[in-house]
């Protein structure tokens, strides 16, 4: 039982108000900017700030994080972090940013970000025992399920009592709590009975271990194939909650209250399907992922189905069941089966193929919504989706791959 795990809490106390800090700076940026006389040019150039570190660190990131220190990585993000929003904070309030300022700093963010997340992914199961890995990754997803819901509503608080300069502030503090959760933190050393950890993988040359991390990713059908499949579903469907979704809900239905519902079906949805996984262990996680994936798919015909909001919202919390249950058994499989020495390595690529692809997605679903129409983008987009899923399904590797034995 993951509270019997004293250092899985010591590294999920502090991420679950980091991760809520999170989603309240996911909010308040935009206002951010539009604060300081930016117009919603600004506000897109900020956001890609932000993002396009993230794209191009997250490979050499991964690298790093299985020759150095983990632990040390995660402590040096953290306060870069804290850093990057004190400072964005103090200029807000003091009436001194400039969209400029906000950019900057958004950058240096997104760099912190991009080298905490292979990191994190490579300590997690030096945190628990193995046993424990699919509900401690559950219970990580179930953070980043309720801060989805609670943050914006956090984050609306905030800017209406102290503004974006007083958000940010709280998100700066967040990071403070990360750190000290993270300074007493004492992971174990994981070792795998089906590979032993390289005594040479902290001592190679840079370029050599790059090599080698794409050398664990190609000899794994089941990672190539899930890689391709993630990369289609962020870059395929994701575009309907991102881009078309609210524009197709303030067309045709009641806006962003309509909106607001919908998203909070989604989030209600990952809510449960991460309680599922803290219980419920399949004996084959990649073979329901890729099942869970199919059902994802469907995500982007869910919203232009042309039915009203609630039950748009109801499909949507099914949506939200196969999404996370999606993730949470996909990371299981990547640390249950892939060696320790390079982990997050192989973590990066599944970064990189995820949230790297997702603006390009986002112009091409404009594009050819502007051409085709709104709804038929949608419909195409889920049957695009869904035959991408069902080819990952249908690799061997990702139907057989069984649960792993650690020691």
């Amino acid at each position: 039982m993951l509270r019997d795990e004293p250092q899985y809490r010591l590294l999920f106390s502090g991420q679950v108000l980091s991760i809520l800090g999170d989603r309240v700076t996911s909010v308040v940026l935009p206002f951010a900017v539009l604060s300081v006389g930016g117009q919603i040019g600004d506000v897109a150039v900020v956001s890609a700030a932000q993002f396009l570190p993230f794209a191009i660190l997250a490979i050499p990131a991964g690298v790093w994080a299985d020759r150095l220190d983990r632990k040390r990585i995660l402590i040096t993000s953290d306060m870069v972090r804290f850093f990057c929003q004190l400072s964005a904070a103090v200029l807000l309030l003091t009436d001194r940013a400039t969209v400029t300022h906000i950019a900057v700093l958004a950058a240096a963010y997104g760099a912190a970000d991009a080298f905490f997340a292979p990191a994190f992914t490579g300590l997690l199961p030096g945190t628990v025992a193995p046993v424990n890995l699919q509900p401690a990754n559950a219970l990580r997803g179930l953070s980043f399920s309720t801060g989805a819901i609670a943050g914006p509503v956090i984050a609306g608080l905030l800017v209406a009592l102290v503004g974006p300069g007083g958000a940010l502030l709280f998100d700066a503090g967040t990071f403070l709590v990360s750190i000290a959760c993270l300074v007493p933190l004492r992971p174990r050393v994981v070792r795998r009975v089906l590979a032993e950890e390289d005594p040479e993988a902290t001592t190679e040359h840079f370029l050599a271990s790059l090599h080698a991390g794409w050398a664990e990713v190609r000899s794994r059908a089941w990672v190539l194939a899930f890689l391709g499949g993630m990369g289609s579903y962020h870059a395929i469907v994701l575009p309907a909650i991102f881009v078309l979704g609210p524009v197709l809900v303030s067309e045709e239905l009641g806006g962003a209250p309509d909106w607001a519902i919908i998203t909070a079906g989604f989030g209600l949805g990952c809510v449960l399907g991460d309680l599922l996984l803290l219980r419920w262990r399949p004996r084959f996680a990649l073979r329901v992922a890729a099942l869970m994936l199919v059902g994802s798919s469907f995500q982007a015909a869910f919203i232009g189905s042309g039915l009203g909001v609630w039950s748009i919202a109801g499909l949507e919390v099914l949506a939200g069941i196969c999404v996370t249950g999606t993730f949470t058994l996909w990371e299981t499989s990547l640390q249950e089966h892939i060696p320790g020495h390079a982990l997050s390595r192989v973590s990066s690529y599944d970064y990189l193929s995820s949230a790297g692809v997702i603006p390009l997605g986002n112009l091409i679903a404009g594009a050819v919504s502007s051409m085709v129409g709104l709804r038929p983008t949608l419909l195409g987009m889920s049957v695009v989706g869904v035959a991408a899923a069902l080819l990952v399904l249908a690799v061997p590797g990702v139907r057989r791959l069984p649960r792993a034995t650690l020691v």
